[in-house]
């Protein structure tokens, strides 16, 4: 059995925040649903989120999910102290094969590949997830034997000068036998500078019991890299982020700066897409074979068909385009938008929960909401469908080869035939036939008497 503790009980002091460290966000998501989500996919049997400071708030972030346990750790005296809490919720330990994989809720961005590697490391003993650092400050070092075995972990306040100069660190990802770990656990002790229970002496305890200790090693080194002040959440933000950009490259796609590229959710590439600076992906993101994204735009769960172009500053959100499309400059497509083949969305048009159809054109600073228009339909500037009566919304439909005159109202519920124009500055409140003229206009009157009024003094 397979069970896995994430610890996620730290205040984040350095964070300077209301909000637990956990529930920070690296590429929109906290950094616990980002551990959360990896530990998933190596479908543990035991799911255990061992919680402290901002209990309350962490727990409410993931409510109603039946394959978590919360253990709670008040006060906080250490990972071991941390893990003990978790270990009454365990599952299994009887079986050699029964393992705990214990993972850091501010380290959030370990793979799934890397867990299973470490899984494998194990052999039967406890292993490590070790990182080779440069610099490695602050990091309980990997105590070897001449042969290379691994036999204890010294944290660096606990360290010699000998030990400081070892450049191994523990990241505190480990992989041990459950039957064995409670055991362990209950050999702690808090004789160390600073008075806490350190999970990684059980380390040391394997070692005197005959367990082979092995390590296992991440494939990047932003996979182990924890958070605990803002700087370092921008640190790991831009360097997942990278590693996002290059992924993409080497798939193909072009981005024309990787350093000014953000990906929040999941993002799928066709053939010679392009990609400016600035661009926010969100959810679930598709853009199909030469798609053209404009630089400082924001794409939200939507799909973009072959050959569309969309230009600066371009909102999308959970909307649909289909191909060869034109968009923008900043067009904003809200929920529920289908903008059909060869369409074009102009700058400063909104359309939410409409259809526009193949070949039809919104231009300029129009309003298109709750509405179904048919093909090759004009839509001229200052065009808004008056689609809400302050409870209700309605529906506007506007058939195919409809012309639409400039700064025209629709108050919905409200048809435009085919082939059906508006004169400009039409308010219309009832249907208007097809093939016809339809306007409504004031009669355009001069007052010879009228003068313009004047300051007096």
């Amino acid at each position: 059995m397979l069970n896995i503790v994430i610890l996620a009980a730290g205040l984040g002091k350095r964070m300077q925040s209301n909000l637990p460290k956990v529930l920070h966000q690296i590429a929109g998501k906290s950094m616990l649903a980002h551990v959360l989500e990896n530990a998933r996919q190596l479908e543990p049997d035991r799911i255990v989120v061992v919680t402290g400071h901002g209990a309350e708030r962490v727990q409410a972030a993931f409510a109603g999910r039946d394959d978590l346990v919360f253990a709670l750790q008040q006060p906080q005296l250490g990972t071991g102290h941390a893990v003990q809490q978790a270990e009454p919720h365990l599952a299994g330990g009887d079986a050699p094969d029964d393992v705990t994989l214990v993972l850091y809720g501010d380290v959030p961005l370990v793979q799934t590949d890397t867990l299973r590697r470490l899984l494998a490391a194990r052999a039967g003993g406890l292993a490590l997830l070790t990182e080779t650092l440069t610099d490695p400050t602050g990091y309980g070092r990997i105590v070897r034997n001449e042969q290379g075995a691994v036999l204890r972990i010294v944290e660096h306040k606990d360290a010699s000068d000998a030990e400081r100069a070892i450049k191994e660190v523990n990241t505190g990802i480990l992989a041990a036998p459950t039957g064995r770990l409670r055991e362990w656990l209950g050999r702690l002790s808090n004789d160390n500078a600073q008075q806490e229970y350190y999970l990684t002496d059980v380390v040391g305890l394997a070692v005197g019991d005959g367990v082979p200790v092995h390590a296992a090693h991440p494939s990047a080194s932003w996979e182990t890299q924890g958070v605990n002040s803002r700087l370092q959440q921008a640190e790991l933000e831009r360097a997942w982020q990278r590693a996002q950009a290059t992924r993409l490259l080497e798939a193909g796609v072009t981005i024309s700066d990787p350093a000014r590229f953000d990906l929040r959710g999941q993002l799928s590439c066709g053939r010679d897409v392009f990609i400016d600076v600035g661009c926010v992906f969100e959810g679930e993101v598709r853009l199909g074979d030469g798609v053209h994204v404009g630089p400082h735009c924001v794409i939200r769960n939507a799909v973009i068909e072959a050959g569309t172009r969309i230009e600066a500053y371009t909102h999308i959100e959970d909307a649909r385009v289909g191909e060869a499309a034109r968009l923008g400059p900043y067009a904003r497509l809200r929920p529920g938008a289908e903008i059909g083949e060869e369409a074009h969305v102009g700058n400063f048009v909104e359309i939410k929960k409409s259809v526009l159809g193949r070949g039809s054109k919104a231009n300029h600073l129009a309003y298109i909401g709750d509405a179904e228009v048919g093909q090759r339909v004009n839509i001229g500037a200052g065009t808004i469908t008056c689609n809400y009566d302050g409870v209700n919304k309605h529906k506007t439909t506007i058939e195919d080869d409809a012309f639409i005159g400039s700064d025209t109202q629709l108050v919905a519920p409200v048809r435009v035939g085919r082939g059906a124009t508006l004169g400009a500055g039409t308010t219309l409140t009832r249907d208007a036939p097809a093939e016809k003229l339809t306007l409504s206009r004031a009669k355009q009157t001069t007052v010879e008497s009228w003068k313009r009024p004047q300051r007096k003094g």
